[in-house]
């Protein structure tokens, strides 16, 4: 099912959101690694690294996802006229807001005074929801490119 009308779908092409979205989203995978591999290191003692990294890395990558979170609210309203929960992105809106919660859950935990032990699995938890949802979002892409492929072809006979 298709998720864009070719109105919506030349809307999308033109909007600034989109074109902030592609630019954000590479970085926040770069982060993303960055914090898989010092979380990786440091829970299995592969490297002398300071817990403090992983609590960076992890500030980083849920700053990096709200600021995603936040030009995609604005792209689902200028395409779609809703903030959030559209019905073209409910699945994608309702795993960006379980994942929120995981990053979030990170930073209550350590407030709370949980141990470095602790923490680092939820860390990876966070990263798990992350990549969880960003299947998500690339299986809808490519399933809209082969949409966006057979109109194109529609047009042009």
């Amino acid at each position: 099912m298709p998720r864009y009308t070719p109105e919506q779908l030349a809307k999308r092409n033109a909007s600034v959101w989109t074109e902030i979205q592609i630019l954000l989203a590479p970085v926040q995978f770069v982060i993303f690694l960055t914090g898989v591999m010092l979380n990786t290191l440091y829970a299995n003692n592969l490297a002398s690294i300071d817990f403090y990294w992983i609590s960076v890395a992890i500030l980083f990558k849920t700053l990096f996802f709200v600021i995603l979170f936040i030009t995609g609210m604005y792209f689902e309203k200028d395409l779609f006229g809703k903030w959030v929960f559209s019905k073209e992105f409910f699945w994608e809106d309702v795993g960006s807001s379980v994942a929120t919660f995981f990053h979030f859950l990170y930073f209550v935990l350590a407030w709370k005074g949980y141990p470095d032990s602790i923490l680092v699995i939820w860390a990876s938890v966070a990263y798990l929801s992350y990549i969880i949802n960003a299947v998500q979002y690339l299986a809808r892409i490519m399933l809209e490119k082969n949409h966006e492929r057979k109109l194109k072809l529609q047009v042009e006979t």
